[in-house]
């Protein structure tokens, strides 16, 4: 599971965890801090328990959310964090009703009731993630589960002793011990958006699809009846503007995925020319072979692009599933970035 799938899920778990801690309630962060194997769920999965079950989120579903979700309540009874290891060989994968092995660490956070500090880890990550910043949530495990976070804006927020945590800041969730403490570290969102270049009837299926599993989309089109925000309601911005100076209106990152779509060939070459020098994380480019091998040359003895740069393009654009419809190239291409986000985030 890639960061960005996590940070709606933990938008949701953050601002139940202001509601219910508010209201007086005590609660249980669930989370996968290791696994290994075919489990259900890997690392940075998470679930959210009270005293009436399951608020939100989810560890993978079937036998073993169903045991951890008794012991978050054992933990609400006791009022003390703790870990649990699943170890599902054989035997075990009968017993607990499984269809696959491996085995998982999951670690049961108890949060108290209006605690301080739990509260204002959940404000300032809402705040994080609803402005699109990179982010990091660190658990002590050593200290009961303690949570904290980092940003590269802000630094460390509610974390003891950040010296041994940084090294540890990476795409990939770590579960480290340092000298006598443990720790679970993750990166819960990321600064990047999905820049889609070309509000036709694909971008129009693609935005819906891509909100639905974590990316943050932002639409570009130099045709006003195509650059309209209630074409694209689930988008977080839509720009009216000239793809020939794309610079003016927004600044690409290596965090960043493109997508082009535009009317023709000439501004998809144009896009190209202007966003592969900004290295983004993944380019893709709607189209035929043909067309792209045109491209292809254009860019690289007009634009003057390297291969190495060429070598960028995803195109035709998204997994062969042999679609055919806008609605179904657009499922073709959220499971192409899906698979990227997930290997960028060594998973």
């Amino acid at each position: 599971m890639g960061y960005a799938e996590r940070n709606g899920s933990m938008e949701q778990l953050f601002q139940l965890m202001i509601e219910h801690l508010r209201k007086g309630e005590n609660l249980v962060l669930v989370t996968v801090v290791a696994s290994s194997g075919a489990t259900p769920r890997g690392a940075g999965a998470r679930m959210l328990v009270g005293k009436s079950g399951r608020l939100a989120g989810t560890i993978g579903g079937g036998a073993v959310e169903y045991r951890s979700e008794q012991i978050a309540q054992e933990v609400l009874h006791s009022r003390s964090s703790r870990g649990h290891s699943f170890t599902l060989t054989k035997e075990d994968v009968q017993n607990l009703g499984m269809i696959c092995g491996g085995a998982c660490s999951v670690f049961f956070c108890y949060l108290p009731a209006a605690d301080a500090q739990s509260i204002a880890v959940a404000e300032k990550g809402l705040e994080h993630i609803r402005n699109g910043r990179s982010l990091w949530l660190i658990s002590d495990l050593t200290r009961a589960g303690k949570l904290g976070l980092y940003s590269p804006e802000e630094g460390f927020f509610q974390v003891a002793q950040p010296q041994e945590v940084r090294p540890y800041l990476t795409r990939h969730p770590i579960y480290f011990h340092q000298e006598d403490r443990e720790f679970y570290t993750e990166q819960i969102n990321s600064c990047g958006r999905v820049y889609i270049f070309g509000g036709g009837h694909v971008a129009q299926e693609l935005v819906p699809v891509l909100s639905r599993v974590g990316f943050r989309c932002v639409v570009m089109d130099d045709r006003p009846e195509f650059a309209k925000q209630e074409r694209f309601p689930q988008a977080q911005q839509v720009i009216l503007g000239d793809f020939g100076s794309i610079s003016d209106y927004i600044t690409l990152t290596q965090e960043d995925y493109v997508c082009v779509m535009t009317r023709g060939h000439a501004a998809d070459t144009l896009v190209q020319a202007q966003v592969l020098p900004c290295r983004p994380c993944y380019v893709g480019v709607i189209g035929s072979r043909q067309k792209a091998a045109g491209v292809r040359k254009r860019l690289k003895e007009e634009f003057g692009l390297s291969e190495q740069l060429l070598n960028l393009v995803t195109t035709p654009i998204g997994l062969e599933i042999k679609s055919e419809t806008p609605a179904e190239i657009a499922i073709s291409i959220a499971a192409q970035m899906i698979l990227c986000r997930a290997e960028r985030s060594g998973l």
